[in-house]
């Protein structure tokens, strides 16, 4: 008994996803309620809260706070380009494709400081960059940098959003001597849940890019998370030749 009812928010969650996959809800089609779901379903509103979060983590619905529970549109992928950190010029050309920007200069917290290598509390500048694709957020990226090398001009006074932006999750400072990327599959934070419109449970791409000078100074950091769904990651690799080796 308590694994059939353990089991009974995969049952309707299955049975949610027929509906959704076979056309029976279209999509941008709203939900029934979760109290007219739960009724339907004879359970109660948790274990239907249960249902719709696996769904909600398979990218398949989303909830919109105060109007409901949706089901999505097969979204677009956006391409991110590695080493240089761009986004495929071909997407972010797209008339819907655009990016919202929003700049502040804070204190550097611990983990934030780390990656900078500066002292926790000092001033840095903080980009903040949501890309979105008509309504559907694509990614979302902040890059922070040491407050004395911000060039004039750099920091937006007013949020803005532009689709000439769209690049912006290039680097921002001069071209830098190393790049280093980490990549990996996590969960979303708080924040980056709310601003992308995904589920606690959905998995996210994370991106974290910290670019160096000569000097081996840190002149950048980029934090970057993307949902699963909605982006595709290309790195090339580039074979070193050995100057003395061809010469011989």
């Amino acid at each position: 008994m308590t694994g059939s009812m353990r089991s009974r928010h995969l049952d309707i969650a299955h049975d949610l996803r027929q509906q959704i996959t076979t056309g029976r809800i279209q999509p941008s089609e709203r939900l029934p309620s979760e109290a007219d779901l739960a009724d339907r379903y004879k359970v109660s509103t948790v274990t239907l809260r249960r249902a719709l979060a696996v769904l909600q983590s398979e990218g398949l619905i989303e909830k919109i706070h105060g109007k409901g529970n949706f089901v999505r549109r097969p979204h677009r992928k956006i391409m991110y380009v590695g080493d240089w950190g761009i986004l495929d010029p071909w997407t972010a050309a797209e008339p819907a494709m655009c990016v919202t920007i929003r700049s502040a200069i804070i204190q550097a917290p611990a983990h934030l400081a780390a990656l900078l290598k500066v002292t926790a509390g000092s001033p840095i500048s903080e980009l903040s960059c949501l890309s979105t694709d008509g309504e559907s957020p694509h990614g979302l990226a902040r890059t922070y940098m040491p407050r004395d090398l911000v060039a004039a001009g750099v920091l937006l006074d007013d949020d803005s959003t532009c689709r000439e932006a769209a690049t912006r999750f290039a680097l921002v400072g001069p071209p830098p001597a190393a790049v280093r990327e980490t990549v990996c599959a996590r969960l979303p934070a708080l924040a980056e849940a709310s601003a992308l419109r995904i589920g606690l449970e959905s998995v996210v791409l994370s991106i974290t890019r910290v670019a160096t000078d000569s000097t081996g100074r840190v002149v950048e950091a980029t934090l970057m998370a993307f949902p699963r769904d909605r982006v595709d990651a290309v790195f090339t690799t580039h074979q070193m030749i050995d100057e003395r080796q061809t010469q011989s």
